[in-house]
């Protein structure tokens, strides 16, 4: 009797065309993007950077990989699946870019293993702006001290 292949989850999107059109494009679908995730936050919590920030912060994997599959197909199939706003939640954290930098190196890694090179090269430039934009604005929320300008000694007699 022959194998059946098991059936490929269908993707639920907000925008089915563009979703389509997008893999089409790279190649990627939600299977690739949760290979992709799962082993990439497996890195993520053996890397002795990233580890411990992470492990302060998540106690729970199962949801916040659920949430990160949904997060990367709507920032990469454009699906609309993720109903979150990451920007509060990471702003708080006391990470410089040199944890950004491995974040991407990793990702970047990870992305070039799972991914076809379309779909590799398309997530891996959403990481990096997301990278960006993520330490902007932590790197804005940070309180900075303000010199205080004070008139030469001279001008103020």
């Amino acid at each position: 009797m022959p194998s059946v292949a098991p059936p490929r989850p269908q993707i639920v999107s907000a925008r089915p065309e563009r979703t389509a059109a997008l893999m089409a494009e790279t190649g990627l679908d939600e299977e690739i993007l949760t290979r992709l995730v799962h082993r990439f936050y497996g890195r993520v919590q053996a890397d002795a950077l990233l580890g411990p920030i992470f492990a302060a912060r998540i106690t729970d994997w199962g949801p916040h990989l659920e949430q990160m599959v949904a997060f990367w197909s709507s920032v990469a199939l454009m699906t609309g699946r993720y109903h979150g706003a990451p920007v509060p939640k990471h702003v708080g954290l006391p990470v410089a870019w040199d944890a950004f930098d491995r974040w991407l190196a990793l990702f970047r890694e990870t992305a070039q293993e799972v991914c076809p090179p379309e779909g590799a090269r398309h997530v891996i430039a959403c990481a990096e702006r997301i990278a960006r934009s993520l330490h902007m604005a932590i790197e804005s929320a940070r309180p900075h001290a303000v010199p205080i300008l004070r008139a030469p000694a001279a001008a103020r007699k």
